[in-house]
């Protein structure tokens, strides 16, 4: 009731939306069943009110997404727009928000399962993040070609198609350019992208972002080439860093620079590694990561940090990946977690059976985060 009062006083000074209410009993009746249901939905709602006429669609709850025309619905609008960037923002934002809207609204239906929920909340960050990349690059006055040789590279969440509704966007920027302007201009194309995917508009924001796991971390370069990812990753990158290559993957930008990626990735993934130096490693890291996320309160299990939760899960598939990748290339898919855990059950790496119960055990802990950052 708190949370469905304070959603009328926010739309309260608008008209439209109190007629919008009143003339379509359906749609309130919407309105309620998601205040009801979640805290963050309600919290969504109050934010973006525009996004009430999207309860008045038949296909609001018709649960197999058409990328396709999305992806041309978003074009056409960018189109009849172009050169306005406040608008292509505006733009980029609404329609991200509605579609974020429509899962949800189908999530609390109950039609959506964890899995493919974050399919498609992935399938539409990389959805954004193309169509955002050549608007960027079309503002940059001396571009030196008409097509950036530039791949955006998710990893994290991102990397492994696991977005929730609020992630970050855990990004790399990566370059294959011997031009002279390359380097300052594919620069100034990262700060860029990242300036209209995370900027504050009048429709709000698209995502936070976190460019920390680039070669060198905060003091290194935004964008590099390939060759000096490569070189990094093979003389100069600590252990979590090649644990981290295990969830990236190329998203947007020019296809040969991302099979580029995909190749140098496959390539430190199936180094041969000293197991024991390996697990000392993992193991220093996990240790380091829960000391810097302890809670205070041990009156609740912290499902993502605590002994046992999806950490945990996470390092053993990435201890797996990096220790036996050169004696089973397949490892190297970007699979998820629970496939690659099955995998190293099949392949004897570890009992199967308690893959598979590991495997379930991280299905549910996923499913019980979503549950808690819906009722947050």
């Amino acid at each position: 009731l708190a949370r469905g009062l304070n959603f009328l006083e926010g739309i309260a000074r608008r008209g439209a939306y109190l007629a919008l209410l009143q003339q379509y009993p359906m749609a309130l009746r919407r309105v309620a069943d998601m205040i009801c249901a979640s805290n963050w939905a309600a919290d969504y709602l109050n934010r973006h009110p525009l996004l009430l006429d999207e309860l008045l669609d038949p296909r609001l709850y018709e649960i197999a997404t058409n990328w396709t025309g999305f992806r041309e619905l978003l074009r056409d609008n960018l189109a009849h727009h172009a050169g306005d960037t406040e608008r292509e923002m505006d733009i980029l934002r609404e329609m991200h928000h509605g579609q974020v809207f429509r899962l949800l609204a189908q999530d609390l239906a109950g039609l959506q399962t964890i899995e493919h929920l974050s399919d498609h909340l992935t399938e539409l960050a990389d959805t954004i993040v193309q169509e955002t990349l050549p608007l960027c690059w079309q503002t940059i006055k001396k571009r030196h070609c008409d097509a950036p040789k530039f791949a955006v590279i998710g990893y994290g969440k991102m990397g492994g198609k696991e977005l929730g509704y609020a992630s970050d966007l855990d990004l790399v920027y990566l370059f294959d350019d011997d031009d002279q302007d390359a380097e300052e201009n594919y620069s100034r194309l990262s700060q860029r992208l990242n300036s209209w995917l995370s900027s504050q508009t009048p429709a709000g924001i698209l995502f936070e972002t976190d460019l920390r796991l680039r070669p060198n971390g905060d003091s290194g370069l935004l964008a590099v080439s390939v060759e000096s990812f490569r070189d990094y990753e093979l003389k100069n990158a600590w252990t979590w860093e090649h644990q981290a290559l295990t969830r990236a993957r190329f998203c947007a930008g020019d296809p040969a620079v991302g099979k580029r990626f995909e190749e140098i990735r496959c390539e430190i993934l199936r180094l041969p590694r000293d197991l024991a130096k390996l697990k000392e490693d993992v193991v220093a890291m996990r240790q380091k990561m829960y000391v810097s996320h302890a809670l205070n309160s041990e009156t609740e299990f912290a499902l993502k940090h605590d002994p046992g939760g999806i950490i945990d899960v996470e390092f053993i598939v990435q201890y797996l990946v990096l220790g036996y990748a050169h004696q089973h290339p397949s490892l190297t898919g970007n699979l998820g977690n629970i496939a690659l855990l099955r995998m190293s059950g099949e392949l004897g790496l570890i009992d199967l059976q308690q893959a598979e119960a590991v495997g379930n055990a991280y299905r549910e802990y996923r499913r019980l985060q979503h549950a808690k950052r819906l009722s947050a």
